[in-house]
């Protein structure tokens, strides 16, 4: 296997938070000192009808060093998104032989008289970001309660040869990287193949390779910054998904509950009484959650128009078969379903309440009434 060359490379840290039900940009941009400025870079056979969800801008830490000096840079800012998502990036150049990257992780950097890893520096930014910006989320989450989502480009800006030769002599630590495993581990050559099998180009001198957690990007001439864009909505997509998903469980869980106390006061052929919300209350609330997680859903779907065969639909096609998107998207509509259904069946238990309450005031009127005017009629006064 040929030596390892030193290479000059971009690390970008994708850090992804969701953080409530959405934010009010307008508001946000009161708060700090964020730009409406992130467009999406429309190169290579882009089209120009391609749009993603707009985003405030907040530049952070351009100041930071790295402790021991192997960063030729370092810069970061975060994206604040009217869908209730705060996006962090952490963007480091260095120089480093290709085995080592996977290391460039735990590297220190100082921040004023603290020194923290990239990992913790990105958390108490974030922390710090969404502080700033926590009077504009509608239904704010606390810190630790916010769902993540995290991703990491390597981005080779230099390449000794043809990037498909490069990627074939290194394979091993290429493909240890990228799905995460030490430097040294011995790899089983199927899961090389798995794992390097699908690699994909627009020009003759690059190329990209895209895992769960991380992807490998070699581009010596630098034009990678819509790819970055595309691997960030698609990591953003995939949160929303998961939290979606995880609000369903929790809503299907109080619906089956109260189906259950439902059932059980039917058994008893006795009303409630006194026990939680009245019934059209309910019905209202599940009909509210159900029209909630479909305009969530629906706007995920029209986030991203990316549809295609052009390069970028070709890479949002392959990270979204990665990330087992339509996988997520059909568990979010099951449980759509199921909602719609316990939804149906409250409302027609509800019906069927009502009809008997009607039958009983029927009765009541046209039975009972009538007789106890009788019986005071035929009644013997004294």
């Amino acid at each position: 296997m040929p030596a390892e060359p030193v290479l000059s490379t971009e690390v970008v840290f994708f850090h992804l938070y969701d953080v409530g039900r959405s934010i009010d940009l307008r508001k946000a941009a009161e708060l700090i000192p964020a730009l409406d400025n992130f467009d999406i870079v429309k190169r290579r056979d882009t089209p120009a009808s391609l749009s993603l969800p707009r985003a405030l801008t907040l530049s952070l830490g351009d100041n930071e060093v790295a402790e021991r000096g192997e960063f030729e840079s370092f810069s970061a800012h975060a994206k604040i998104y009217a869908e209730g998502a705060i996006v962090l990036l952490v963007r480091v150049k260095l120089r480093a032989a290709f085995g080592d990257l996977a290391s460039v992780r735990g590297s220190i950097i100082v921040s004023g008289d603290r020194h923290l890893s990239l990992d913790s520096w990105a958390e108490e930014a974030f922390r710090k970001s969404y502080s700033a910006i926590r009077p504009a989320v509608e239904e704010p989450l606390p810190d630790e309660a916010c769902e993540r989502e995290s991703y990491t480009a390597w981005c080779l800006l230099e390449c000794p040869v043809d990037p498909a030769t490069f990627v074939t002599d290194h394979r091993e630590a290429a493909a240890a990287f990228l799905v995460g495993e030490e430097r040294g581990d011995e790899l089983h050559p199927s899961q090389i193949l798995e794992t390097l099998g699908h690699p994909i180009s627009y020009r003759r001198d690059d190329l990209a390779i895209y895992d769960l957690d991380r992807c490998l990007i070699i581009d010596p001439r630098g034009d990678y910054e819509d790819i970055l864009l595309i691997i960030e909505h698609a990591n953003w997509q995939l949160l929303e998904l998961r939290v979606l998903d995880k609000l369903l469980d929790r809503w299907l869980d109080e619906a089956e509950d109260e189906v259950q106390v439902r059932g059980a006061a039917k058994r008893r052929r006795r009303p409630r009484g006194g026990r939680g919300k009245s019934a059209p209350w309910k019905r209202a609330r599940l009909q509210s959650l159900r029209f909630d997680a479909l305009f969530i859903l629906e706007n995920l779907e029209n986030s991203s128009k990316i549809i295609g065969d052009y390069y970028l639909g070709q890479v949002y096609d392959q990270l979204c078969e990665v990330f087992n998107t339509d996988g997520w998207k059909g568990a979010v509509e099951r449980r759509l379903d199921i909602l719609e259904n316990v939804y149906d069946m409250v409302k027609t238990d509800g019906n069927e309440n009502t009809l008997i309450t009607l039958e009983i005031w029927f009765i009541i009127v046209c039975v009972v009434i009538p007789l106890v005017q009788i019986w005071i009629m035929l009644k013997p006064t004294h």
